[in-house]
């Protein structure tokens, strides 16, 4: 397991005055992309074997959002490697243990000059130290849609989204999904599918369902295939 302590900054809060949803996944991300720094096998050693981590699916769990100037402790640990598949779990604590949010997710290892999955090389392998998963309840890596949706205002990409691996980055769909969160939604559980990546210049396309307590937003391209899916759940 790798750790760090941080502290909740104004930068990262929404306007009650608590950690924002993406936010959270950046401290998840920031965590992963620490340790595998620190282990010898971060951008700089992907980029030189032309890989790439690129998330597959998100399912975070929110219990407590903490407000501003709380201090945190983020953890993370791998707990099993399937093919080119990476699986990891995420927590955030309050330095006392208060468990404020936790997530699964599912990686996909990339070769970036053929655009194709790739299984991950030894040194990958050895570097890390699986842990036990998580003891939560995990969610299909799918994240169903209905058929019928509601088209909203198509919007571009724009250069803000796109990270080191010159695609949006995984927590601005979930900014994006946000926008269609009615006042009062009180977001208790995300799920993510990331379908394909989207970059600089594209044009999103969302489409919007709301039925009781949860909100799925399809962000998808011109012919309405989808770069994401996101389900946003509040509290029952």
């Amino acid at each position: 397991m790798y750790s760090f302590h941080s502290r909740i900054r104004y930068s990262e809060v929404d306007n009650r005055g608590r950690v924002a949803l993406p936010a959270i996944i950046d401290y998840f991300q920031d965590c992963s992309n620490f340790q595998s720094e620190e282990l010898g096998v971060g951008v700089s050693f992907l980029t030189e074997h032309r890989l790439a981590w690129v998330v597959s699916s998100w399912q975070i769990e929110v219990n407590r959002y903490p407000g501003m100037g709380e201090r945190v402790k983020v953890s993370t640990w791998p707990y099993e490697f399937k093919g080119f598949f990476g699986y990891r779990n995420f927590t955030m604590e309050t330095e006392e243990g208060e468990l404020l949010a936790y997530a699964n997710s599912i990686w996909t290892l990339l070769d970036t000059e053929k655009g194709r999955p790739a299984r991950p090389l030894p040194e990958l392998l050895l570097a890390y130290e699986m842990s036990p998963q998580l003891a939560m309840e995990c969610d299909s890596r799918k994240v169903p849609f209905p058929e019928q949706m509601e088209p909203r205002e198509p919007f571009p990409v724009h250069k803000y989204h796109i990270d080191t691996n010159q695609h949006v980055n995984n927590g601005k769909y979930v900014s994006m999904a946000q926008e269609y969160i009615p006042s009062g939604f009180e977001i208790c559980k995300l799920r993510v599918e990331y379908r394909k990546a989207a970059v600089y210049g594209d044009t999103m396309f969302p489409f919007i369902a709301e039925e009781q307590g949860k909100i799925t937003v399809k962000l998808a391209d011109g012919e309405g295939k989808p770069y994401a899916v996101i389900a946003l759940e509040e509290k029952k």
